[in-house]
C-alpha cells in the first residue's frame, strides 16, 4: 500500500512550479489531490500529468481542479471549500504554497496597492485558506505553510531582504501565524507547521526576482545617460527578453528604443539599452552566484526536493514532533548583524527647539492614548512641537482625550493622500518635521484568530501592517519629495520614523496563545523595518532611519513609556545613523 493511499491533499498554487511538484509527489504516494490556481490551462496540463501517474500506480486516487481561484479572493476560497463540504470531501493535508514575487523595488518606490496585494496573497491567503479548510478537515489533519525564513534566524538576529519589503513583512507574519495556529487548533487535533526551503530552482527567481533586483540597482543611480525614471521604463520593456534567443533580444531592444525614444537618437538609445540589459544580466547572475556561495554545497534546492520535505512533514509521527515549529529549511548562511536589541543606547537629551514631531495614532485603548500624551509632552518639554493626527477608527472617547491634551486632528489614516495632506499641513503650520512616530495600538482581545471573520482579520492586517507602511512611505516622501521616482535625491537626506508596534499582553496569567497572536503582527514589522533600513542606508546612502519599538515583556510586565521616550531620543541622535540595531524591545532585559 502506498504511504498516502486514501488520503486527500489540497495544494494552493499548484498549476506550476513547487505546487505542481508537491501535487506530483502526493499522487506518486497514492494520495488524491485538489489543485487550484488562477489560470485554467496550467491546471489542465498538470491534471493530465497527475492522471497518468495515478493510472501507472493503480492507486484509485483522483484529481480535482478548481480554476480561477486566487487565494486572496474571499468568495473564491469560500465557494471552493463549500463545494468540497457539499461533496463530503475530507481533506487531510492543506499545503499553503501560493505566492507572488511582489514589487521588487525600494520601499519608497513600491506602489501601496501592490504592497497590499502581496500581503493579501501571502498572508491573508494563507490565513483564510487555513480557516476555511477547517470545514473539511478532521482530527489528524495537517496544515503545512511554505514561507521564507525572514524572521529571527538565530537569537536576536533579523535578516533583511532589500527591494522586497511587502514580501518580507508577509513572510515574517506567516511564520508566526503557523505557530499561532498550532496553539489555537490543538483542541481540533489539527497540526500546523511552516517550512522555509530557501532558494529553489524556479523561473520566478531566475527570470523575475534576480533580474528585477538587478534593474533596481541600475534605477537607483541611473545608467549611462538614462535617469532613474528612464531606467525603470526601459527595464519594463527589456526584462521579458531575458532567456530568449539572440534575434528575439535584438529585435526587442530595437522596438523598446523606438517606443521610448522621446526625441532621443534611436540608434544611440538601442546601444544604451543593449548595454543596460547586459549589465542587468551580469548583476542578476552575480546575485545568484553570491547566494549560492552562502550554501554549504553551493546548490539551490530542486522543486522535487522541496516536495519531498513537505511530504515528510505530513508524516504522522514527524508532524507530531514538529507541530508549531517553523522548520529552518533555508540552508543559506547569511552573514547578518544583530538588528534586534533591547533598551536603546543612552544619549544626551536632545533640544528639540524649532522642530516638529508628528504622531499618527491608531489607538486601541486608554493606555495607547496615555503613551501618546506622555511622548508628546516629552517633545514639548524639550523645546519641540507635537502634532497628533488620530485615526478616525479610534474610539471617540480616546480621540477626545488626546485632543484635550495635544494639538490634534482626526483623519483617515488608511488613505495615503490624507496622510500626505496632514504631514504637509504640519510642516506648513508648525515647521520642519524632525520625525514621524506611528503608534499602531494594541492587539484587541481575541479568543482565537482562527475564529475571526474575514473582515475582522483584514482590519488587523490593515492596522498592523499596511497602515504602518502607508505612514512610513508618506513620511519618506515628506523627507525627500520626489525620492520615490528619483532615488538619487535620498543621498545624505535626514529624517526619522519610529513605529511603536503592538504591546505584549500584560499580567501573570498571559497564555502562550495570546503571545503568539501578538507575534503574528510583530513578525511582520521586524523584517519590514530591517529591510527598509538596509535600503535607506546601504542602497540609497541616506541618513534617514526607521526604527520599530515593541513595548512589554514576555513575562507580562507593564511597559515603561519613559523607555520609549529614551528610544526616541536615540533615534533622532547622530548615533542612530550608524546603529546596526533598529528594532528594540525596550522593556526586555537580556
Amino acid at each position: 500500500m502506498l504511504k498516502f493511499q486514501d488520503k486527500v491533499a489540497l495544494i494552493t498554487g499548484s498549476g506550476t512550479g513547487i505546487g505542481q511538484a508537491i501535487a506530483k509527489r502526493f499522487v506518486e504516494n497514492g494520495a488524491s489531490v485538489i489543485i487550484l490556481g488562477r489560470r485554467r490551462e496550467p491546471l489542465d496540463e498538470t491534471s493530465k500529468m497527475l492522471e497518468g501517474i495515478i493510472s501507472e500506480k493503480k492507486s484509485d486516487a483522483s484529481v480535482k481542479i478548481f480554476s480561477g481561484v486566487d487565494v486572496s479572493d474571499e468568495s473564491a476560497i469560500n465557494n471552493m471549500f463549500d463545494s468540497l463540504k457539499k461533496d463530503n470531501v475530507t481533506v487531510d493535508y492543506i499545503i499553503n504554497n501560493a505566492g507572488v514575487s511582489g514589487p521588487v523595488t525600494c520601499f519608497a518606490n513600491a506602489p501601496l496597492d501592490e504592497f497590499k496585494s502581496t500581503v493579501g496573497i501571502h498572508l491573508t491567503g494563507t490565513f483564510w485558506g487555513s480557516v476555511q479548510a477547517l470545514k473539511v478537515m478532521k482530527e489528524g489533519g495537517k496544515i503545512i505553510t511554505i514561507s521564507t525564513f525572514f524572521t529571527e534566524e538565530r537569537p536576536l538576529e533579523q535578516r533583511p531582504y532589500r527591494f522586497r519589503s511587502p514580501y518580507t513583512a508577509s513572510q515574517g507574519a506567516k511564520n508566526r501565524l503557523a505557530e499561532a495556529m498550532s496553539w489555537e487548533l490543538t483542541d481540533k487535533g489539527i497540526i500546523s507547521i511552516a517550512t522555509n526551503p530557501g532558494p529553489v530552482h524556479s523561473d520566478r527567481i531566475y527570470k523575475t526576482v534576480y533580474p528585477k533586483a538587478a534593474s533596481e540597482f541600475m534605477r537607483v543611480s541611473g545608467f549611462e545617460d538614462l535617469v532613474p525614471i528612464e531606467v525603470a521604463a526601459a527595464s519594463k520593456e527589456l526584462l521579458p527578453l531575458l532567456g530568449e534567443d539572440e534575434n528575439v533580444i535584438k529585435d526587442g531592444i530595437a522596438k523598446a528604443a523606438e517606443k521610448l525614444a522621446n526625441g532621443k537618437d534611436v540608434s544611440k538609445l538601442t546601444e544604451t539599452f543593449t548595454n543596460l540589459l547586459n549589465k542587468i544580466q551580469t548583476i542578476a547572475e552575480k546575485v545568484q552566484n553570491n547566494t549560492s556561495h552562502m550554501i554549504a554545497n553551493q546548490e539551490f534546492l530542486s522543486q522535487g526536493q522541496v516536495s519531498e520535505s513537505v511530504l515528510n512533514l505530513c508524516d504522522d509521527e514527524m508532524a507530531k514532533i514538529l507541530n508549531g515549529k517553523v522548520v529552518p529549511g533555508d540552508r543559506v548562511f547569511y552573514p547578518v548583524r544583530p538588528h534586534i536589541g533591547t533598551t536603546t543606547p543612552g544619549v544626551h537629551q536632545s533640544d528639540f527647539g524649532g522642530k516638529v514631531v508628528v504622531f499618527t495614532i491608531d489607538a486601541t485603548d486608554k493606555t495607547d492614548v496615555e503613551r501618546v500624551v506622555f511622548l508628546a509632552q516629552h517633545i514639548e518639554k524639550n523645546g519641540g512641537r507635537a502634532a497628533c493626527f488620530i485615526s478616525e477608527s479610534t474610539p471617540k472617547e480616546l480621540q477626545e482625550h488626546i485632543s484635550s491634551k495635544c494639538h490634534s486632528h482626526i483623519f483617515d489614516i488608511k488613505n495615503p493622500e490624507e496622510v500626505e495632506k496632514w504631514l504637509n499641513t504640519a510642516k506648513t503650520n508648525h515647521g520642519e518635521i524632525l520625525a514621524v512616530v506611528h503608534v499602531t495600538g494594541k492587539l484587541p482581545e481575541i479568543s482565537k484568530l482562527t475564529e475571526l471573520s474575514r473582515t475582522a482579520w483584514e482590519e488587523l492586517t490593515e492596522k498592523f501592517i499596511t497602515t504602518p507602511a502607508t505612514v512610513a512611505q508618506r513620511a519618506l516622501e515628506q523627507f525627500v519629495p520626489g525620492g520615490g521616482k528619483d532615488p538619487r535625491l535620498y543621498k545624505d537626506a535626514n529624517g526619522a520614523i519610529m513605529i511603536i508596534g503592538p504591546d505584549l499582553p500584560i499580567g501573570r496569567k498571559v497564555t502562550e496563545t495570546q503571545r503568539a497572536q501578538v507575534e503574528v503582527f510583530r513578525g511582520a514589522l521586524r523584517p519590514f523595518t530591517t529591510t527598509v533600513n538596509q535600503e535607506l542606508s546601504d542602497v540609497l546612502k541616506s541618513k534617514i532611519r526607521m526604527f520599530t519599538v515593541f513595548p512589554g515583556t514576555v513575562t507580562g510586565v507593564e511597559p515603561d513609556n519613559q523607555r520609549i521616550a529614551d528610544a526616541f531620543n536615540f533615534l533622532v541622535s547622530d548615533s542612530a545613523a550608524s546603529s546596526a540595531e533598529i528594532v528594540f524591545c525596550v522593556d526586555e532585559s537580556r
